[in-house]
């Protein structure tokens, strides 16, 4: 079962620091492919073709290694300080039949009445793991906020998944909300207060352990 995404690479014969830099004064990416009870194995793919891969946020790709293809997911990618460039890349083999857990972004969508009445909008959760197809992993879960008003939540129970998965954080955590200003303020403050006195304390201990032993 191919995908829509494909990838050339090579072999990397030699490994370490300074040939990564070599690589990628030629305008390669190193990176590896494991999984699958196989060998990891350490690899090179075109700068241009990783960043197309990257921008296109797709998961799955075709790799094309040695006159061989196989299936796999992009794991991991790392970029320098800048963000700017691609540092390295993981590839995961994967087979198109079997299921993957993984972490997904949460999008939301619309605009909240709330926010819109003078609430404010808290998301504390970004991202959801989910179990799913390994050829049909979702650039997102959506979530519509359309209606939320003041004092509404929504939590993982009520989203609307893709088909054929699932999610695997609690039912009952809650997602996105909207809290009044002064709730807000309030919830602020209570931290602010806790920070002040966890400062201080350290100095008030320090102080009486001072204390003792001056007068022992």
């Amino acid at each position: 079962m191919g995908t829509e995404h494909k990838l050339a690479a090579q072999r990397r014969t030699k490994l370490g620091t300074r040939e990564c830099r070599r690589l990628r004064r030629r305008g390669l990416v190193p990176g590896n492919v494991y999984g699958h009870e196989q060998e990891p194995v350490p690899i090179a793919s075109d700068r241009e073709d990783i960043e197309t891969l990257v921008r296109s946020k797709a998961h799955v790709v075709d790799l094309e290694l040695e006159g061989h293809a196989e299936t796999a997911i992009l794991r991991e990618v790392q970029w320098d300080p800048f963000g700017s460039e691609i540092l390295h890349f993981d590839l995961m083999r994967v087979d198109p039949t079997e299921r993957v857990t993984l972490d997904v972004p949460v999008e939301l969508r619309g605009v909240a009445p709330g926010v819109l009445a003078g609430g404010i909008l808290e998301q504390p959760l970004h991202v959801l793991h989910v179990e799913c197809p390994a050829v049909r992993i979702p650039d997102s879960i959506p979530v519509r906020i359309g209606k939320l008003e003041i004092g509404q939540s929504i939590h993982v129970s009520e989203i609307e998944l893709p088909e054929d998965t699932v999610v695997h954080n609690p039912p009952d955590a809650v997602v996105v909300h909207i809290v009044s200003p002064k709730r807000a303020a309030a919830a602020a403050a209570a931290e602010e207060g806790e920070a002040a006195e966890a400062e201080t304390e350290p100095e008030v201990v320090q102080r009486q352990e001072k204390q003792k032993t001056q007068s022992g």
